[in-house]
């Protein structure tokens, strides 16, 4: 055999013993996908896709390792890692919207709170502007009732008749009760020596109530529309 020819023989074999021998270019890429992902959950997020992906891999393994065919081995590594590459996608937009949907619910919560304490305060405020204004009006009604006290205090409560005088005309007095329909209420007072309302002595000395119902007004009044 020409020694031309034997050199490039040799160079053959040496090259086909070369090709068999080089690891394919793409297996340490899918391992450490598979790697990544294991480490990111993806078995327990995205169970399928994950083992679709694994069972690439370990079928290019069996290629590899078995069958020694590192071009076939390398297309399926290269196919593992592509899918490795998809579902890291995936995983990435799950976790976006993972993250978009608990900030949503984050907001949602503080203006609730938000609310919350706008509600409170509120009530805090309605509820002192009620005690205010029932602090103002129980002032009011007991500067009214000692007006009334020191008003009643300063009115007689006896009366010296005058010549000609009747009790309509005694209650009509302004310092009487400055109306003549109540003269009743001191016709009552004064039976023991009043007989006929419209007949009085001169220096009489009745007495004038001052403690009276609205009932007994409301009678009073009845009583002097019917004479």
């Amino acid at each position: 055999m020409p020694l031309l020819t034997r050199g490039i023989l040799l160079a053959a074999v040496l090259l086909l013993a070369g090709c068999a021998s080089t690891e394919p270019v793409w297996r340490e890429r899918a391992q450490w996908s598979l790697e990544q992902l294991a480490y990111e959950t993806a078995h327990e997020l995205r169970p399928e896709a994950y083992r679709s992906m694994l069972e690439a891999f370990e079928q290019g393994e069996a290629v590899y390792l078995k069958q020694r065919d590192a071009e076939q081995a390398d297309q399926l590594y290269r196919l593992a890692f592509q899918k490795g590459q998809l579902l890291k996608m995936e995983l990435d937009e799950f976790r976006a919207h993972q993250l978009a949907e608990a900030q949503r619910k984050a907001e949602i919560e503080r203006q609730r709170q938000a609310e919350e304490r706008k509600r409170i305060e509120e009530e805090a405020q309605e509820r002192k502007r009620k005690e205010q204004a029932a602090r103002e009006l129980a002032a009011a009604k007991a500067a009214q009732a000692e007006q009334n006290a020191v008003a009643l205090r300063e009115l007689p409560v006896r009366y010296s008749v005058r010549r000609g005088e009747t009790l309509p005309q005694i209650a009509a007095r302004p310092e009487i009760y400055n109306e003549a329909g109540l003269w009743p209420l001191i016709y009552r007072a004064n039976r023991d020596q009043v007989r006929d309302p419209y007949q009085l002595w001169p220096g009489q000395v009745l007495k004038i109530p001052r403690s009276y119902t609205r009932e007994e007004a409301v009678d009073a009044r009845r009583q002097a529309g019917r004479r």
